[in-house]
């Protein structure tokens, strides 16, 4: 692996998918006069890629964006068919998935390897780096130990080297039931006050007894903020007001 700070990204035509048909995109495409985050990985689909890599981006995307990221890109050496169904079940509507299919991106970073020990032929190394108009600023490469280590090109690391005291959003989750308007109260509370939030409905895998199991308690809404339960519409709005 090589460290390319300073210099240009390579110049390679990506084949992607739009309505149905294959789109060429080019490098200058993605960043002729713009800031992009790109974050490279070995496969969609594989646990750490999914499980970490790919949602913090897409959770952190709206802060990198109010410090001047333009585009959030996540490469791999997969093609467009994979790449495309990963982001969907993946939901990542803030990140832009790029399929470097052929590998040419990667070789042009010398950031290739050989992965045929595990069945996936050429792969990309790990790494993250922020471009600006197509020159490499800041590049964070994985060490180069066995396995796939994932410990530098993560999307809170890439953060605190744009601006480290820039405010992360809250981690918020709400367990609701359809119907519930103490479930729409709350949830407009935390709109009010710009707190993005993933929902939880009853019935859309999870039940009264998975409220009772994380709570002791047998109402919704349920409102846990950064680890902790905060509790109902009432509670949340003790906490909100304070």
């Amino acid at each position: 692996m090589e460290n390319h700070e300073s210099q240009s990204v390579p110049s390679v035509t990506f084949k992607t998918r739009q309505n149905g048909e294959f789109v060429d995109v080019t490098t200058d495409d993605i960043f002729k006069d713009k800031t992009v985050i790109v974050f490279s990985l070995p496969g969609a689909f594989t646990p750490t890629c999914s499980s970490t890599h790919l949602p913090r981006y897409n959770e952190l995307a709206s802060v990198l964006k109010e410090n001047g990221v333009d585009e959030i890109v996540c490469m791999s050496v997969n093609d467009a068919f994979v790449m495309d169904a990963w982001k969907e079940n993946q939901e990542a509507e803030n990140i832009t998935v790029i399929p470097d299919g052929n590998g040419e991106f990667s070789a042009g970073m010398n950031m290739l390897v050989d992965k045929s020990d595990l069945g996936f032929g050429k792969r990309s190394w790990r790494y993250s780096m922020l471009v600006k108009n197509g020159v490499v600023e800041k590049q964070f490469i994985e060490p180069d130990v066995a396995g796939d280590p994932f410990e530098v090109s993560d999307a809170d690391t890439m953060l605190n080297y744009i601006n480290p005291n820039a405010e992360k959003p809250r981690a918020v989750s709400i367990i609701t039931r359809p119907g519930c308007p103490f479930c729409i109260k709350a949830k407009a509370m935390l709109g009010d006050n710009s707190m993005a939030y993933e929902e939880i409905v009853l019935g859309g895998g999870a039940s009264l007894r998975s409220v009772r199991a994380m709570t002791g308690l047998e109402t919704v809404p349920q409102v846990f903020i950064d680890g902790t339960h905060i509790g109902g519409s009432t509670e949340l709005e003790t906490y909100l007001n304070k």
